[in-house]
């Protein structure tokens, strides 16, 4: 799509607060990264500009399709007692929505509500419907209805019997046919009904038994386009997931939860194995969508867990074996480590080469392509998949995990991830240090030491590479109270 083929889209909010405005350009940037063409006064309001004829001209712009009121408490009081910027925005907006402009132009985006639920809205749009983006376990659902106002693309569409429903285009997609058995497990999970285990179990054994229908039948002409086309219909089913394991790490995260998802994801180990007789191509690549998918969502499970804090659900899949029986007819140890789901994936590189993309990698590129919509910041899959990379080395021996998207590092110029750096405090240390599978910091000396002496141990991209002690914060860990 061409730049003037983008919709384009102007938001209206209130300056609220730091953290707010912070919210505020998340939603933009994931808009932008999405296709459309958000205009933002921090993006597009200069010194010197008159700031009431540009939200004039911002509301009244033929060009312009679609406004967003990004809604909060005082966005919504200053709107109806008419004052500062958001009273004048405000009379703009009630007057064009009650005037000459189309119902569809204006939509209401909720981020906080009363203590009683009752979202915070202006009093001119009371009546209208809007989309809530305050609670982050439906804020990957809730965004994607955004995105198919701003496309106008219905959230719900009756599909054709035995044909699937489309995602923002009209091209077929894959899908697992997951929707009513997940929205039962969230559900469940949510209130805590005793039948929350069996809830979540049922969404996990259809998810792993119906991610079949995601088997590549077909060579076509470019494996690796077929490839990156089944991964991106994916997606939807990835967020999906994500928003049920943020569900989890919300609402207690028990054990009997957490070695439900453990199961999941052995179960997910088969479809990385070579291809069962009589099912999809013989094509070396044919499994490289798989590989790539199970990756992602262990990626975001661990993600999910160390954003909430939850350390000890985290280390489970990490110190936890995984039970792999297919690897028994071979002869091999059934158990394996968290390290198999990250595989090598030939048909990127072939891609890269194939269309002179000169990228350092096609896989960690369509990571962080595919890092929206769901509330989840890019840092935390870098943070994570550096832990995942530190415990791999401390206590796995054979397979190392590989860091894929640590190749973006430089962009963050490799300061200390968050989580280290909240363990500067010795209280929070002892909060966290179970994901590392220590005890005490020293146990990080040997480790750091190997890689100083042996930078060959240290994942590369041509001239790229990570420097461990700066990113863990080694030197202030456990340093203050």
């Amino acid at each position: 799509m061409s730049e003037t083929e983008n919709p384009k889209l102007f938001i209206s909010y209130s300056w609220s607060s730091v953290n707010h405005e912070k919210f505020v350009l998340q939603i933009a940037s994931e808009l932008r990264e999405s296709g459309v063409d958000v205009i933002l006064d921090k993006w597009d309001l200069k010194e010197g500009h008159d700031s009431h004829k540009f939200m004039e001209r911002m509301v009244t712009d033929k060009t312009i399709k679609k406004v967003v009121i990004i809604s909060d408490k005082i966005y919504a009081d200053k709107a109806d007692d008419r004052s500062g910027g958001v009273g004048t925005e405000a009379q703009i907006i009630s007057g064009e929505i009650y005037s000459q402009s189309e119902q569809d132009k204006f939509v209401v985006v909720v981020t906080e509500k009363d203590e009683k639920g009752r979202p915070y809205v202006p009093t001119y749009y009371k009546s209208r419907i809007h989309i809530d983006l305050s609670e982050q376990d439906t804020y990957g659902e809730n965004f994607e209805r955004l995105l198919r106002w701003i496309y106008d693309k219905p959230l719900y569409l009756k599909p054709e019997i035995g044909k699937e429903p489309s995602f923002l285009d009209d091209e077929e997609r894959l899908t697992l046919g997951t929707s009513a058995s997940f929205k039962r497990a969230v559900e469940a999970i949510k209130v805590g009904n005793a039948n929350a285990a069996g809830n979540l179990q049922e969404y996990l054994t259809l998810f792993s038994s119906n991610l079949e229908r995601f088997r590549i039948n077909d060579v076509g002409n470019e494996l690796d386009d077929i490839i990156v086309f089944n991964i991106e219909s994916f997606l939807p089913s990835r967020n999906e997931y994500i928003q049920l394991v943020t569900t989890i790490a919300l609402y207690g995260a028990s054990i009997e939860w957490i070695e439900k998802v453990h199961r999941f994801f052995e179960s997910l180990l088969n479809f990385l194995e070579r291809i069962p007789k009589g099912k999809g191509i013989s094509h070396q690549w044919a499994l490289d969508n798989y590989k790539f998918i199970v990756h992602e969502l262990f990626l975001y499970t661990i993600a999910i867990f160390l954003k909430h804090e939850k350390y000890e659900q985290a280390v489970y899949f990490l110190k936890t074996q995984y039970y792999q029986d297919c690897r028994v007819k071979y002869g091999k140890d059934p158990l394996v480590s968290y390290e198999e789901f990250r595989c090598y994936l030939a048909s990127l590189r072939y891609r890269n080469q194939r269309l002179e993309l000169r990228r350092l990698s096609v896989h960690a590129d369509l990571l962080k392509e595919r890092c929206s919509g769901h509330g989840l910041d890019f840092k935390l899959l870098m943070q994570t998949d550096f832990i995942l990379f530190i415990y791999s080395d401390l206590h796995i021996t054979g397979n190392r995990w590989w860091p894929e998207v640590l190749v973006y590092l430089n962009e963050w110029h490799q300061v200390v991830f968050e989580c280290f750096a909240r363990a500067k405090s010795r209280v929070y240390f002892d909060k966290m240090k179970c994901i590392l599978g220590i005890d005490k910091v020293s146990e990080l000396k040997p480790l750091l030491q190997k890689y100083k002496e042996r930078s060959d141990l240290l994942p590369k991209w041509e001239f790229r590479t990570i420097n461990p002690e700066s990113l863990l914060g080694f030197k202030n860990l456990a340093s203050v109270p």
